[in-house]
């Protein structure tokens, strides 16, 4: 590594992003073309003009009043309906010519976006939506194409055209409608809700929409449709289910409601809320940095200590007493020096690293001092097993034996101990889910005294319904593409090819063309993954409000389809790289490419790439990821485990190294859930890891993560935990969703008469085969008459 790499290593900026549920709509509408699509605008345009030309008699689509609009865009929905393929196909593109927002007319990318706009809530109010739905479903079944496609040796874009028109006219109409603004008509804002509820409902042959694009991604990556474009697929299912089930906004919202229905205090604060106000840590210094300055601390030379920016997270300037441990610690550990963390010039001992500043002078203005933090980001939480177990060891200490579950005995016990009770009463928190996981057992008990649940109908429960016979398959299907679309995978024959509707006909000549082509696969790669980990945690959110164990069987279908290893490979890779990418050419992306003369193209503009200090959807992949695998191991010992043992400490230390206070503070739960099991030396030599916890992740009062003294600290058997999961999980599913669940219940016919006289459906050939059945069954088995008279 050159000098100015470690220099630059260690004053990367504070990245200035804002997570949320996507990105700006333009950057999400520009994502769903991939660059090889780009001729396919003028061709929409065309097939627009030849036909509007003799319907409009030489005015333009934006001269016309709307009522004309309209009579037009049934005309257009009337040639829907013809036989011919390629006839459908040519109003298909001029469909989504009125969607993409007439841009022959416009001059402004924002003129693009009103019309886009105006014409989608047209075509919606028309019926467009209802009769695409129809043409995707026989497209999907079209079996001619599907063999065409898996006996080709390769596919490229010209097998998926009718399927990636109807599926740009679709996620166009989904995302359009789905984001709101503020200068929207009231019948627009009364179309939303139309929409949304449509879409959540079981109205397309009983299941919703978003169930059809399931079965789109299982057909593919079952290699009976390698043709489907899985991009578009892929963010259409994305945007469905984040506008069915609502955004993470809008599900804090619903937790709270959820809260007040079932009459628990509230949130003690809002999480989004105190993660955007949040400040990054600074990030880890590298690993060479580091050898050097230990061997010219060894040499006995004062090393030249490279200037860090001051971060307002700086507490206090005391030098760090773990700074000799450290330098020895690093020498004998050589694994976690590979991961270059070490170094870590953390809030807490930014003195390792930088020289204490100079005194300020005199005469400098209070004002300008550091304002430090005050007190901790999060109120810290105590679950009611915690209180109990507390209770068990003092009264085992001090009584010498134990009252269960009470927490209200304080009998015999010093008063420190009933300081500490009450302190850990005033921080109780009861999750929505130990009152699901209650209820479910009193159901279980007592199936007929408290009579049959009512479930609410919830878009989140209408969408389990429909996905619990074939979940399996889908959360298979997700993680393939994921593992397909990971920068980390190696090609592999036999992996699914998720480039059909990226690559063109013919395969670029010049190298300006393969740069091209690298960056549209690069990117295309890109907004896949961005798309999978958007909508896995999407489900698993909802799925958890919606009832804990929909949420269980989720994440066990994704621990077993080994999603935990999968997401560790993920961020096995220069994750500062992969955050800093520049897979995008700015000129290509819609709208501006249709607005815009289109410079000439050259090796240097494509290498430069754009100015942006990161990429959005690259760094919101990584937390979507992150956050997915705090919620599949979050208090599941066995999961934790598997952490450790597939040694992810080094893996997530790296990624500290990325500025973003998000990104931070879910690598920092990872690593604290784990640390109690990493042994002394590890947290010796990660002090500065571990200050990081202590300042950014909320505290457990009872939870010693530090030190490794947790009663969680056994072996563990991870077959028992999820056995023990799985059958509460089936239980769940058996009593709400089975149609013979009462089976148990049904009054036995006791009559011999009545059972006897009962008519018993036989096939039609029973009769042919009578004599030998009673042959084979009644008359050659010995009876043991006596057998009847024993006791069994």
């Amino acid at each position: 590594m050159q000098p100015e790499d470690m220099e630059s290593s260690m004053e990367s900026p504070n990245l200035e992003f804002e997570y949320g549920d996507s990105d700006t709509l333009t950057a999400e509408l520009s994502e769903l073309y991939s660059y090889t699509e780009e001729p396919e605008f003028a061709l929409n345009r065309d097939y627009f003009e030849e036909d509007f030309r003799s319907h409009a008699r030489g005015r333009r689509w934006t001269e016309l009043t709307v009522d004309e609009q309209k009579a037009y865009v049934m005309r257009l929905l009337d040639a829907l309906e013809v036989t011919d393929r390629d006839k459908r196909l040519k109003v298909a593109r001029a469909i989504l010519y009125l969607a993409q927002g007439v841009f022959d007319e416009c001059d402004t990318e924002v003129d693009v976006l009103h019309w886009s706009r105006h014409n989608i809530f047209l075509l919606y109010d028309m019926g467009i939506f209802t009769a695409l739905l129809e043409l995707l479903s026989m497209e999907m079944d079209n079996s001619q194409a599907c063999s065409s496609a898996v006996r080709k040796p390769a596919i490229s874009l010209a097998d998926s055209t009718e399927l990636r028109v109807l599926l740009s006219i679709m996620y166009l109409i989904v995302e359009t409608i789905r984001v709101q603004t503020e200068d929207d008509r009231p019948e627009w804002r009364a179309a939303r809700e139309a929409f949304k509820t449509e879409l959540g409902s079981p109205l397309y042959n009983g299941e919703p929409f978003a169930l059809l694009l399931f079965t789109m991604v299982t057909k593919f990556c079952s290699m009976n449709a390698p043709h489907f474009p899985m991009k578009k697929v892929l963010l259409l299912l994305w945007k469905t289910v984040l506008f069915t089930l609502g955004g993470f906004e809008e599900l804090q919202q619903m937790k709270v409601r959820a809260r007040e229905r079932l009459s628990l205090p509230p949130l003690p604060e809002d999480s989004i809320k105190v993660v955007r106000a949040m400040r990054a840590a600074s990030p880890p210094a590298s690993a060479m940095e580091l050898i050097e300055q230990q061997q010219q601390q060894k040499r006995g030379r004062r090393s030249r200590r490279p200037l860090v920016k001051q971060d307002s997270l700086d507490t206090y300037n005391e030098r760090d007493p773990f700074k000799n441990d450290d330098a020895r610690d690093e020498e004998e550990d050589p694994e976690d020096t590979d991961s270059g963390i070490e170094g870590e010039v953390d809030p807490l001992d930014r003195d390792v690293i930088i020289q204490p500043p100079p005194p300020p002078p005199p005469l400098r203005p209070p004002t300008e001092r550091v304002n430090f933090p005050k007190g901790l980001p999060w109120a810290p939480k105590v679950r009611e097993k915690d209180i109990e177990h507390f209770l068990e060891t003092s009264r085992n200490k001090f009584i010498g034996f134990t009252l269960g579950s009470d927490t209200k005995t304080l009998v015999g016990l010093p008063r420190p101990i009933h300081e500490s009770v009450k302190t850990l009463k005033q921080h109780k928190y009861v999750s929505i889910s130990e009152i699901q996981i209650k209820r479910e057992e009193e159901l279980l008990q007592c199936p007929l005294s408290l009579g049959e649940e009512e479930v609410e109908e919830t878009p989140a429960e209408i969408l389990y319904v429909g996905m619990l016979p074939n979940l399996s398959q889908y959360v298979i299907a997700l993680l393939k593409l994921l593992l397909a679309a990971a920068p980390t995978s190696k090609a592999k024959t036999d992996s699914i090819n998720i480039l059909a509707d990226v690559l063109p006909e013919e395969m670029p000549i010049t190298v300006l063309q393969s740069m091209k082509l690298g960056i549209d696969v690069n990117r295309h790669k890109e907004i896949i993954v961005k798309a999978i980990s958007a909508l896995l945690l999407l489900l698993l959110k909802h799925f958890k409000l919606n009832h804990i164990y929909q949420f269980e069987i989720v994440s066990q279908h994704l621990v077993f389809a080994n999603c935990i290893p999968l997401i560790l490979k993920f961020f096995n890779q220069n994750i500062m790289s992969y955050i800093s990418a520049k897979n995008s050419i700015c000129v290509l992306d819609f709208p501006h490419c249709v607005v815009h003369e289109m410079p000439e193209l050259t090796a240097e503009s494509l290498e430069a790439g754009d100015n942006n200090q990161f990429c959005w959807r690259n760094l919101f992949s990584c937390i979507n990821l992150l956050r997915i695998l705090n919620k599949l191991t979050k208090w599941k010992h066995s999961r934790t485990m598997m952490l450790v043992v597939f040694k992810s400490a080094p893996i997530l230390k790296r990624a500290l190294k990325v500025k973003q206070a998000m990104m931070q503070l879910y690598v920092l739960k990872l690593l604290k859930i784990q640390t109690k099991y990493l042994g002394r030396q590890w947290r010796k030599s990660n002090m500065k890891t571990m200050s990081a916890i202590y300042q950014k992740v909320r505290h457990r009062l009872n939870d010693d993560w530090a030190y490794g003294n947790d009663i969680d600290a056994r072996p563990w058997d991870f077959q028992a935990e999820e056995c023990a999961l799985r059958e509460s999980i089936e239980k769940f599913n058996s009593r709400r969703y089975d149609k013979n669940r009462n089976g148990d219940f049904v009054p036995v016919d006791n009559c011999l008469q009545s059972v006897l006289g009962q008519r018993v459906e036989l096939p039609d050939d029973f009769h042919y085969s009578y004599e030998m059945w009673l042959e084979r069954e009644v008359f050659s088995q010995p009876i043991q008459w006596e057998g009847l008279l024993q006791n069994p």
